[in-house]
C-alpha cells in the first residue's frame, strides 16, 4: 500500500467513524427531545395556572415567552435532527425506528399548523397540533421500544416483529418509507412557503379574528 493509499484509507475511516459517531448520537438524543416536546405541549396548563399567580407582569410575561421559545424551539430541532432518516444510506446502515421519518412529518406539520394559526389561543389548532403531536409519538417510540430496543432480546415471533420495525434490517421499507416522508414534507413546505408569500410573512388576519372571538 502507498502512502497515499494509507493516507486515503485513514481519511476515510475517520470519516465513516465520525457520520456513525454523529448519527447515533442524534439517534440516542431524539427520544429525549420527544419526551421533553411532549411534555412541554402537556404543561401549558400548568404554565398558564402559573402566570395567573404571578402578581408582576413583567415576570408572567418572561414566563410564557421562555415556555412558548423552549417549545417551539425544540419542535425545530426535533425536524432538523430527523433528517437522518430520509436518507437512504443512512436507514440502511443504521439501527432506527422505521417510522422515524413519518414522526418529522408530524412535527413539521405541527410547526405548519403554527404558521397558519394559532393553538395559543384555538382551541380547534390546539387539538390539531396535540393529535399531530401524538402521531407522531407514536410513530417513533412504537418502533423504536418495540424494534430498536427489543431486537436482540426477544425470539421466536417477537423478534421477526421486532426486526420489521428497525431500519437496517427492513431496508425495503426503510427506504420506501422514506420516500413518502420526503414527498409529504415536500408537500408541506410548498404549503408553508405558499402562506408565507401570500401573506408577506404577517399573521392571517382571519385567524387573529378567531383567536379573538374564540378567546372572547
Amino acid at each position: 500500500m502507498t502512502p497515499d493509499q494509507l493516507t486515503q484509507a485513514i481519511v476515510n475511516g475517520v470519516n465513516a467513524g465520525g457520520e456513525q459517531f454523529l448519527e447515533g448520537t442524534l439517534a440516542a438524543a431524539l427520544p429525549i427531545i420527544w419526551l421533553v416536546i411532549l411534555g412541554l405541549h402537556l404543561a401549558r396548563p400548568y404554565i398558564l395556572d402559573m402566570i395567573d399567580r404571578f402578581t408582576l407582569r413583567l415576570g408572567a410575561d418572561l414566563l410564557w415567552l421562555v415556555y412558548i421559545a423552549l417549545r417551539d424551539l425544540l419542535i425545530i430541532s426535533g425536524v432538523i435532527m430527523s433528517f437522518m432518516f430520509f436518507f437512504p444510506d443512512v436507514v440502511t446502515t443504521d439501527q432506527l425506528p422505521l417510522t422515524g421519518g413519518l414522526a418529522a412529518v408530524c412535527l413539521f406539520g405541527a410547526l405548519l399548523i403554527k404558521l397558519i394559526g394559532d393553538p395559543d389561543h384555538n382551541l380547534r389548532d390546539f387539538r390539531l397540533t396535540t393529535l399531530l403531536l401524538a402521531v407522531g409519538a407514536a410513530f417513533y417510540f412504537i418502533p423504536y421500544v418495540l424494534g430498536v430496543q427489543s431486537n436482540s432480546v426477544v425470539s421466536g415471533t417477537l423478534a421477526n416483529i421486532s426486526s420489521f420495525l428497525v431500519t437496517s434490517s427492513n431496508p425495503h421499507w426503510a427506504v420506501g418509507l422514506g420516500y413518502v416522508s420526503v414527498a409529504l414534507l415536500a408537500i408541506l413546505g410548498a404549503i408553508a412557503a405558499g402562506y408565507s408569500l401570500k401573506t408577506g410573512g404577517r399573521a392571517n388576519e382571519t385567524a387573529i379574528s378567531e383567536s379573538s372571538s374564540s378567546t372572547k
